[in-house]
């Protein structure tokens, strides 16, 4: 048979977890029609010979839902294998919203998620009010991978409830509940993959007020349960402070309303689970609560990321070592290559370093500012990035092995690269030192791939390369003991989110399934370092992370990336709701 694309002589790791094997894949339009040996001559071909050949990458935790209306790229996810997005996470994103209230949902995405505001106010053309419309502007703009989204929960409260719906403390009275039930069932039949919540105190808005969503009820949560249960659609994302309490009996209430709303919705919930400095063994608790759910038949995942999650720190990050102290504040404003003439004055530097030890350390430290002193936590960012971390090589034990003071050192770091060097702080994943708990995680039954906010944190975190990590980390540079199979990691990133959302078109390599694929040099692969750049609108910061490895990425058929470089297609779509599996299709 001939084909529009051949892709021969390959491994063909298909996203079912099974054993890989040589073949070659042909595509036909937007499909794949063939998968083995004797393909006849495609009208374009690719030689994977020493590559691999895996389905494209599905992320189920990001946050373009603003960059979605204007941005056609959507990097770096798109840099990193990703041909499928989930949005809308958290509870936060743009719609539904009444139209004078715009500027708190931007409110609730700047806080949350560290997205400007003033990109958002710039980006966003708010041609919706609805649901419905929001996914009509969504469709209307052509992108390189498609994209779903959630019904957040705060914006719905906000919608029904007004300026009572951002407080907490407030719940929906009968009439608003009806409302909001309505509402969710109009948003499932657009398309909504589901409904999302936060009930996280870290989740705040740029004013440092709570999510109303943080304590909602039984009687609100079980509302939107019921709804789910009754149309058969959707799944269920939250954050819950469970992850890092100390406090048994709030856990276990916590454990008890996601119990009783995946029991009620009868569909897939999800939550995220992360290793927290406060409560280091809590994460075991919300992984034996998805398995006890499992037990019961239903469909509860631990969204958990395969590495450490941190913080970026540099004069360019939204902040630096020396953020704290008041010397660092006379130079904060300068444009970069001024604060780096003027942070290399003797004076200035010695005022800064003098402030940032009171600040950090000593009897007059400030408990809020002691991060900012953890010196043995802190990786200077090699390119290629090694996220396998090794405390020998934090800053702090490099400082000292070379006999200098680690604040001295830090100072110094933090001017390389023209004051561009970015500094690796994890914050979760990371509590013993090493990556135990990331491999016990990643490993467990009911563990999906999750938490990359691709999108968000934009001066912070950029964790959105974390499908090129969990490949290179835990199936190509762990000692052999440790290792997990390409096979399974495959799988990880691919057929399984995508069954979660009821995504049966993709997400493995067979015929019948979209022809999304990458062709991956595996022993090449690799993240670089992040850096910043200014490409949202008005002029809006965030960071970038490109890889190398990725031969070519296809979406839809179409090839949208060739060695890092974007081709110029554009085949990405909103995916509306479950996709069936076109092979069942008159079954």
């Amino acid at each position: 048979m001939s084909a529009d694309l051949v892709i021969r002589n390959g491994v063909v790791v298909d996203g079912t977890g099974g054993p890989s094997r040589r073949a070659d894949v042909a595509i036909e339009g937007d499909r794949i029609v063939a998968v083995g040996g004797d393909i006849l001559q495609g009208r374009r071909e690719i030689d994977a010979e020493g590559l691999l050949v895996t389905p494209g990458f599905v992320d189920p935790h990001t946050h373009y839902d603003g960059q979605a209306t204007w941005d056609p790229w959507l990097a770096p996810s798109s840099h990193h294998g990703v041909t499928s997005v989930a949005m809308g996470n958290c509870g936060v994103g743009f719609a539904p919203v009444v139209p004078d209230r715009h500027d708190e949902l931007i409110e609730m995405m700047e806080g949350v998620e560290d997205i400007p505001g003033t990109a958002l106010h710039e980006g966003l053309r708010w041609d919706w009010e609805s649901f419905t419309e929001y996914f009509d502007a969504l469709e209307r703009q052509a992108r390189t991978i498609d994209v779903g989204a959630h019904l957040p929960h705060a914006a719905l409260r906000a919608f029904v409830m007004g300026e009572r719906g951002a407080d907490p403390g407030e719940q929906p009275n009968e009439g608003e509940l009806t409302t909001m039930a309505h509402l969710l069932e109009q948003g499932l039949d657009a398309g909504a993959l589901g409904i999302s919540t936060s009930r996280t105190e870290r989740h705040r808005t740029v004013r440092g007020e709570n999510l109303g969503t943080l304590r909602a009820r039984e009687p609100e949560l079980q509302a939107l349960a019921s709804v789910m249960r009754a149309t058969g659609k959707g799944v269920f994302q939250l954050v819950s402070d469970s992850y890092r309490t100390t406090n048994d009996d709030f856990a276990a209430e916590e454990f008890t309303l996601i119990a009783e709303f995946a029991r009620t919705s009868q569909r897939p919930v999800s939550y995220s689970v992360q290793q927290d400095l406060e409560a280091p063994e809590r994460w075991r608790d919300l992984v034996a609560l998805a398995e006890s759910l499992g037990a019961e038949g239903l469909d509860v995942k631990a969204q958990v990321a395969p590495r450490p999650i941190g913080v970026l720190l540099g004069l360019q990050a939204s902040a630096n070592v020396f953020t704290p102290t008041r010397a660092y504040g006379l130079v904060a404003d300068l444009p970069l290559a001024e604060r780096v003439t003027a942070l290399q004055d003797p004076a200035l530097r010695q005022r800064i370093l003098d402030g940032h030890a009171t600040l950090t350390s000593g009897d007059d430290a400030f408990a809020g500012h002691a991060f900012f002193g953890r010196f043995d936590d802190m990786y200077v960012l090699d390119d290629p990035v090694n996220y396998d971390l090794d405390r020998g090589q934090s800053l702090g034990a490099t400082a000292r092995r070379r006999g200098l003071n680690p604040r001295e050192y830090a100072y110094d770091v933090q001017l390389q690269l023209d004051g561009r060097q970015l500094i690796y702080t994890p914050l979760f994943n990371f509590v013993d030192g090493n990556l135990d708990a990331v491999r016990e995680m990643i490993t467990s039954p009911v563990a999906m791939f999750g938490l990359s906010d691709g999108g968000a944190h934009c001066g912070a975190i950029c964790d959105a390369s974390m499908t090129t990590s969990y490949m290179t980390l835990w199936a190509r540079d762990r000692n052999s003991e440790e290792r997990i199979p390409i096979e399974s990691v495959i799988h990880q990133l691919t057929r399984r989110p995508a069954s979660h959302f009821g995504w049966f078109d993709r997400g493995l390599v067979a015929p019948g399934l979209l022809a999304d694929l990458n062709v991956v040099d595996f022993e090449g692969l690799a993240c670089a370092s992040p850096r910043i750049v200014t490409d949202l609108p008005a002029g809006g910061r965030r960071l970038l992370q490109a890889a190398s490895g990725y031969r070519w990425t296809i979406k839809r058929g179409s090839v949208t990336f060739e060695d890092g470089l974007a081709t110029g297609q554009l085949p990405g779509t909103l995916v509306r709701g479950a996709q069936p599996d076109p092979r069942r299709r008159g079954s």
